[in-house]
């Protein structure tokens, strides 16, 4: 568990590979039109199954 002391926890938090202001952008335009992509989708199928439930008259 060398690991395990302050040299081992210096050199892991070295290998850590921040992001760059880039790659930042480009995530989080993906994560927000993922996001909206999803939320229109499930919107879309509770209207279409509401429709459907209200044409066979299970709800009112």
């Amino acid at each position: 568990m060398s690991w395990f002391s302050f040299s081992g926890i210096a050199k892991e938090i070295k290998k850590i590979r921040w992001p760059q202001k880039g790659d930042l952008a480009t995530n989080s335009v993906q994560v927000i039109i993922f996001t909206l992509f999803f939320g229109v989708f499930f919107v879309c199928c509770e209207f279409i199954i509401s429709m459907i439930l209200n044409l066979l008259g299970v709800i009112g």
